[in-house]
């Protein structure tokens, strides 16, 4: 297992640097499953969904460093849609959840995404229904350690928009936080969506790129970074249960 790892593709432009100096960069499968689609959020959805991440992080499930079971405090600041949670579980839906509901549109936008991720006939397309967005917030300091997402009871794709600062996503494999895994630039706008074979593998983000978010999005720095989830457990805010379910055993978040 001790192969090589790739660097993110090519350095990040200087702000203010016109897009007409920058290679293109095409969608790409990184693994079975695992597909990286750049640009795919115009201008405009990045800036409404900047505004409405605002609301979010200052609403009754506000931004904060969550604490592990261990006693450590992640360095990534979260707040949550549709479920309460903490590392590593959902808390509670329904009366008394501190989470505002996942908004209809951006539902549908979790399917549109598994959609042209996957194409729209395929079934992880039409049976995609997230209930619970993860926001997280990433400082220029901010990590988050190569970890698996296992809290869900279900096996559906995960979806995961950029706004903001560019990162380096790292993407591995299902069996080890190490080697091999492949280094990857995510910048404001990109889809990566990972289901299917991949739906287990870890993955993290080893750094920020300050400085490298597009002009005029309303961020004065850091990334911003949501992720869409069918948690497989029972219906929030009027959703039905989804029929898949993961595989019992379960490995721990960094």
């Amino acid at each position: 297992m001790d192969e090589p790892t790739h660097p993110a593709e090519g350095p990040p432009l200087p702000a203010g640097v016109p897009e007409l100096f920058a290679l293109p960069r095409e969608r790409e499968e990184v693994a079975p499953g695992a597909v990286h689609l750049p640009g795919w959020l115009d201008p405009e959805q990045q800036r409404e969904l900047v505004v409405r991440c605002r609301a979010w992080a200052t609403g009754p499930a506000p931004l904060r460093h969550a604490i592990l079971p261990g006693g450590g405090r992640m360095s990534v600041r979260s707040a949550t849609l549709g479920r309460d949670w903490e590392p590593y579980r959902y808390r509670r839906t329904g009366p008394g959840t501190r989470a505002p509901a996942v908004p209809q549109d951006l539902r549908e936008l979790g399917r549109r995404a598994v959609a042209e991720a996957y194409g729209p006939g395929a079934p992880a397309a039409q049976d995609y229904r997230p209930d619970t967005v993860l926001v997280n917030f990433y400082d220029a300091a901010a990590r988050m350690g190569m970890h698996q997402d296992r809290d869900e009871a279900s096996a559906a794709p995960i979806v995961s928009l950029s706004l903001g600062d560019a990162c380096v996503f790292r993407f591995g494999n299902t069996l080890t936080r190490s080697a091999p895994y492949r280094d990857l630039e995510l910048r404001s706008g990109d889809l990566f969506v990972f289901g299917g074979p991949s739906r287990y593998a870890f993955h993290g983000v080893p750094r920020i790129r300050p400085g490298t978010a597009p002009a005029g999005l309303g961020m004065r720095g850091g990334r911003l970074n949501l992720t869409l989830r069918m948690t497989g457990r029972a219906p929030a805010h009027g959703d039905r249960a989804p029929r898949d379910r993961a595989p019992r055993d379960r490995a721990p978040r960094d």
